[in-house]
């Protein structure tokens, strides 16, 4: 009897862990949604201002977000710097100009220096709108600057941008041990003990600042006409940058799933208890209490727009991304657009179903598309975008 007691536990139970690990890619196993109301505050009270928007309800929003899920992105430091250096050839001598820009700042004796790789029309006087691509991707082990696959320079110069990245790896390594190996541990060690403290997604978020701050002191560049980019973790990584800083006029987070555009309580594809085991390091502490448990969130993704909200947000998805759900994304800007439109007085209505979409959906200071593929930050996406900044920049 207890060999085949044994037997069962050793051939059963791991298939019924498997099954309960396994993803949900069935649509009727979605639960009810039962999402938080943004236009109703903490104490019941009916939001329909821009003033109880910005002094009531917004703060709740953000303070759930910061403690919750993303973690603290602290603002302050001692001093900063910019020094334009000269290392590497310019891949696009007859387009651009290049500056390689050092960016060091100090807090409380102690100093970090991340490098942007930064590209300017040629033969052109500016200001220019610029975009910035955070790109999590590692240093290229070659030396060389840019891939244009991910990031099309070329293009975006053409078009009259200005366009510069900055490797997140450079500000905190994406790796749950060492993560802290950057900023963290050298300009902000009273975030590591915190539960809702700094984590790598603050992190590279805080350097995406630092770049604004570079660019707003540029005479080529017109900082008010600035776009944020982020594929993947760092898409997640621009939506709550730009929650935290209003400098940029447009953020684009293309395939950014659970944490970025998807909503939690779907339970598709990617859950909580997923990217929390897997990226124990992007989050803040306390977003683990959610694990398998999103129902209990006080918040979900649809309420992110709002934070950014009036100015412009971009989702995009692709079809054979299923880990990423595309729904959820799609449902994230839908719900999160009524901030836009019933708050600022955007025409930001998405009138169609998911299920209806047969085009990109481009509104005014919102926009969605969904292409054929997978995960990947592609010419074609940049293109669909590039069609949406022409209209709200």
């Amino acid at each position: 009897m207890k060999t085949i007691l044994n037997l069962f536990v050793a051939l059963f139970i791991p298939l019924i862990a498997m099954s309960q690990t396994q993803p949900n890619y069935d649509e009727s196993k979605v639960p009810a949604l039962h999402l938080p109301d943004p236009f109703v505050s903490e104490k019941g009270k009916q939001i329909r201002s821009v003033e109880d928007w910005e002094k009531v309800r917004r703060p709740e929003i953000f303070r759930l977000f910061e403690s919750e899920v993303y973690g603290q992105l602290p603002k302050d430091f001692d001093a900063i710097s910019f020094e334009v250096v000269k290392e590497n050839a310019n891949p696009f001598p007859e387009a651009a100009d290049l500056e390689e820009v050092n960016i060091t700042v100090s807090r409380n004796g102690k100093s970090h220096t991340l490098r942007i790789n930064f590209f300017l029309p040629k033969f052109q006087k500016g200001p220019f709108p610029v975009i910035l691509l955070i790109n999590y991707l590692p240093t290229y082990p070659d030396g060389k600057l840019v891939d244009e696959a991910f990031w099309p320079v070329r293009e975006l110069i053409q078009r009259g941008f200005a366009t510069a990245s900055f490797h997140a790896e450079t500000v905190a390594p994406d790796d749950a041990k060492t993560f802290q190996n950057g900023i963290i541990s050298t300009l902000y060690p009273e975030q590591i003990e915190k539960k809702d403290g700094l984590k790598a997604f603050g992190a590279w978020g805080w350097a995406a600042m630092r770049a604004m701050d570079y660019f707003e002191q540029h005479p080529r560049i017109d900082a008010k006409r600035s776009v944020l980019v982020g594929h993947s973790r760092t898409g997640k990584t621009a939506l709550w940058t730009s929650a935290n800083d209003p400098r940029w006029a447009i953020t684009y987070a293309n395939e950014s799933g659970c944490g970025g555009a998807a909503l939690s309580k779907r339970k598709y594809g990617e859950t909580v208890e997923a990217i929390n085991n897997r990226f124990p390091h992007w989050f803040a502490d306390n977003f683990r209490k959610y694990n398998g448990k999103e129902e209990t969130l006080p918040l979900d993704q649809h309420l992110l727009p709002g934070l950014i909200a009036p100015r412009a947000v971009y989702y995009s998805s692709a079809r054979g991304d299923q880990w990423a759900d595309p729904k959820g994304e799609y449902l994230g800007i839908q719900l999160g657009s009524r901030i836009a439109a019933e708050i600022y007085g955007k025409k930001a209505v998405f009138e169609k179903s998911f299920e209806e979409l047969n085009g990109p959906v481009h509104h005014e200071s919102v926009g969605y598309h969904i292409r054929e593929g997978k995960h990947d930050l592609t010419w074609e996406d940049w293109r669909i975008f590039l069609e949406f900044v022409s209209n709200n920049l």
